[in-house]
């Protein structure tokens, strides 16, 4: 009996969501769906701040003029470790221009999704191949994956037209995701592939709710799969089938 009950338990996974609040949702999806469970209790527990009032990161780094985050995403780090949380991950690829800040306010582990990614770029084309950045022009601007991309010998490329990539983005929050802007995210995604790019990775978590419609599929993975894989070996002590 005591085998029985000990498999099930399992790390607390704690949440900075709300960037956005699909997106947030979507990742607990993937997380229920990563488990094979026979109960409830099989499944992996998470404490979830879904805090849509973050300030905007986007008009933080692109605009220059918005409010800093930092202590907000801090505040919500520190509460999810008081109430329990072994482990922190942040399902928004621009939010980890903060990541640092964050890791050091706690004493829990920060999943880091960047560098997951990048682990896993690395893994598809390996050592001096180009990944396509399908997300945010932040990412590029604050260089959010630069620096891991280039510990792993791996080059980013941007789109050139980071204008729309933002108007994408800002449809999608107050629309949500549908079919036409995943044909336009297609569209961009060849692009990144002609301007060289052997694998396009998606690291915007709004692009996420669409990346089974995006395409070329075979030279495309999402950043969210990645940190969903790390939470799942992380909180149950064993990789997903």
């Amino acid at each position: 009996m005591a085998d029985q009950e000990d498999h099930k338990i399992l790390k607390k996974i704690g949440v900075l969501g709300g960037m956005g609040p699909e997106a947030t949702v979507l990742f607990m999806q993937k997380i229920i769906q990563s488990i094979s469970a026979q109960d409830d209790s099989d499944h992996i527990p998470l404490i979830i701040d879904n805090n849509p009032q973050i300030p905007s990161r986007i008009k933080a780094i692109i605009d220059g003029d918005g409010e800093d985050p930092t202590d907000t995403l801090v505040a919500m780090a520190q509460g999810l470790q008081k109430f329990g949380a072994q482990a922190l991950a942040m399902p928004c690829n621009t939010a980890h221009y903060y990541s640092k800040s964050i890791a050091k306010s706690v004493d829990i582990p920060f999943i880091n999704m960047v560098d997951l990614a990048s682990e896993h770029a690395l893994s598809k084309v390996g050592a001096n191949g180009s990944v396509g950045l399908l997300g945010s022009p932040a990412l590029r601007i604050a260089g959010v994956y630069d620096k891991a991309l280039k510990e792993k010998q791996l080059s980013p490329v941007y789109y050139d037209d980071e204008t729309t990539l933002r108007a994408l983005i800002e449809r999608i929050k107050k629309q949500g995701p549908d079919e036409a802007i995943a044909k336009e995210l297609s569209k961009i995604t060849e692009k990144l592939i002609k301007q060289g790019a052997d694998i396009v990775m998606i690291c915007c978590s709004e692009f996420s709710l669409l990346s089974e419609k995006i395409t070329p599929q075979s030279h495309i993975f999402d950043s969210l799969d990645a940190l969903i894989h790390a939470c799942h070996a992380y909180a149950t002590g064993c990789e997903i089938k």
